[in-house]
């Protein structure tokens, strides 16, 4: 299967944009996973008590949230604030996001009669995801980001009722019942497809898709029964580029790479050797992607933030210099931002990343 690239018109001077398109700028891209969130005291301030699922819900709170560390850091995207669950709630499922836990339901979707309840539901009304992003995109000059959860990461949670170390239960049902397994994640395909759909509606300019536990699968099982659900999102016509990305996915990344403009690289993987195998990718002379652009996301290793400026300033660089062999790179970190970091950090890695040469290709 493979997508036929249509994108909506984007501000030319964007350099997320231009990155995600293959084309380097003048000033490398750079933003955070969780920037807009709990490191911030302005957005704890502002959100108080409310509920996370309630937050996310709340069309001017998000809005405002998602410009939050546009207007403190200068990041060059801005990423919605939302949850990758928000579909399933919009579906009507009793889900809800527990501090300190996670996604967490009453009880695991595990069986035939569970999963067939289960999909038959289907989202009714997405307006306050879309108002959500056009509060947004009012309220900042960069573009917005939209993200989903891949079907895998979904169906981790639906199928045992709360996050897990090893995802024990999704991968026995996948294993004992394929076709169930299948229909599940597909199911979690539309939900997805109709939220980022929602978002690009408000004025979204990209999407992040987020396969977190995927890495806990061989190869051959991401492929054989993961990467069909998930090529179903990445071969949609949102007319908008595409991130994908993984944690501990290192064996997966061909796979993953497949009808995805950018392939975000977790803190696990050396970005030079993400470069390389999309390299050969896309090179080989039967590949279905041939010569399309290596376009890279990441790699900062989270832990660094609480590093002293010695220890932090070589990692930057080294991420950069391993970025410069690619097409196009933004800078992110490997994982989301932890809730302790001081945000001047961010702030400081920003302007550090813009200050650097980029080896402009357009």
């Amino acid at each position: 299967m493979r997508r036929r690239k249509k994108y909506a018109t984007m501000n030319p001077m964007s350099c997320f944009i231009s990155a995600l398109k293959g084309s380097r700028s003048a000033v490398t891209p750079v933003w955070f996973m969780r920037q807009a969130g709990r490191s911030l005291p302005e957005y704890r301030k502002i959100r108080g008590n409310m509920p996370m699922l309630e937050a996310c819900l709340t069309p001017e709170l998000a809005g405002e949230i998602t410009a939050q560390p546009v207007r403190r850091h200068g990041v060059d995207a801005a990423v919605f604030f939302s949850d990758i669950v928000v579909p399933i709630r919009l579906a009507d499922v009793d889900i809800t996001i527990t501090p300190g836990v996670g996604p967490t339901l009453p009880h695991g979707y595990d069986t035939p009669q569970a999963v067939e309840e289960l999909i038959s539901r289907q989202i009714t009304d997405t307006d306050p995801v879309t108002q959500g992003v056009r509060c947004a995109a009012e309220k900042v000059s960069v573009p917005v980001l939209a993200f989903a959860g891949a079907p895998f990461t979904l169906a981790a949670y639906l199928i045992e009722g709360r996050p897990t170390r090893d995802h024990l239960g999704a991968r026995i049902l996948m294993h004992a019942d394929p076709k169930l397994f299948s229909r599940l994640l597909n199911w979690c395909a539309e939900m997805s497809i109709a939220f980022i759909r929602a978002q690009v509606k408000g004025g979204a300019k990209a999407y992040q898709l987020f396969d977190s536990w995927a890495g806990v699968l061989s190869a051959e099982d991401y492929r054989r029964h993961c990467l069909p659900a998930t090529q179903k999102i990445l071969c949609t016509d949102f007319s908008v580029p595409s991130i994908h990305f993984g944690v501990g996915t290192q064996h997966l990344l061909p796979a993953m790479a497949q009808n995805a403009d950018c392939l975000g690289i977790d803190f696990k993987t050396p970005l030079s050797q993400a470069v390389a195998l999309l390299r050969e990718k896309y090179a080989s002379p039967g590949a279905q992607e041939r010569k399309k652009p290596v376009v890279v996301q990441g790699n900062i290793d989270p832990a660094m933030l609480m590093c002293p400026p010695e220890i932090l300033r070589p990692h930057l660089d080294s991420v950069l210099a391993a970025g410069r062999k690619a097409d196009a790179h933004i800078v992110n970190l490997g994982h989301g931002v932890p809730k302790n970091t001081d945000p001047d950090v961010l702030t400081k890695i920003v302007e550090y990343v813009h200050s650097q040469k980029t080896g402009e290709n357009d």
